[in-house]
């Protein structure tokens, strides 16, 4: 029986959410690693997501789903990583929140490495990293009210994990005590020790 194929490339925290969520629930998947650049299409990507972006996931059939919110639901959805009524939106948002994060996060480490140095934007920077500390504190209320486990834990892990890993000098662990705990709690998880970034 075929698997899907997930293009990825290691870094990204996108990337390593859905990996996780495959591990969790059981789903065997063919990785392909692929170059993503922001300014640079790869043709294998684009063949199969338009935009270029990671991660993306061929299904046997063909079909290919992109962005990592869609590809996690369709992993995950009949499993308690997606509960019901109110707490499954309350997962959500806390994914879209984890999602933001690794967004500006990611956003502000292109234009520090990527743009070349004169073009650079300081004001930009400080922008995304604003986000970075206004979406831990929310990350920090919602940790101190966890008792379960849903792909809104799976997302934040992920995002905290890119912090350490792009970041090191961010010291977000002396801000937030709450989320420190709760990130070496669930960094301990098998699925997120298999998916390390390094």
């Amino acid at each position: 029986m075929r698997v899907p194929c997930l293009y990825f490339a290691a870094p990204s925290p996108f990337v390593r959410k859905v990996r996780i969520v495959a591990q969790e629930v059981g789903h065997e998947l063919e990785l392909v690693e692929v170059f993503a650049s922001p300014i640079t299409l790869h043709e294998g990507l684009t063949n199969a997501n338009p935009l270029g972006r990671i991660p993306a996931l061929r299904l046997p059939g063909g079909e290919v789903l992109y962005d990592s919110s869609v590809i996690c639901r369709y992993l995950g959805e009949t499993t308690p990583l997606y509960p019901k009524g109110m707490a499954l939106w309350r997962a959500l948002r806390r994914e879209a929140l984890a999602d933001g994060l690794m967004e500006a996060a990611l956003l502000a480490r292109y234009e520090t490495t990527l743009r070349p140095e004169p073009m650079r934007w300081p004001e930009w920077v400080h922008g995304q990293m604003d986000k970075v500390r206004h979406a831990l504190a929310v990350m920090c209320d919602d940790a101190r009210q966890g008792k379960t486990y849903d792909i809104g834990d799976i997302a934040t892990g992920c995002a905290l994990g890119y912090l350490d890993f792009r970041y090191p000098d961010l010291d977000w662990r002396a801000d937030f005590p709450e989320l420190s705990h709760f990130v070496e709690r669930i960094m301990t998880r098998s699925a997120f020790l298999a998916t390390a970034l390094d």
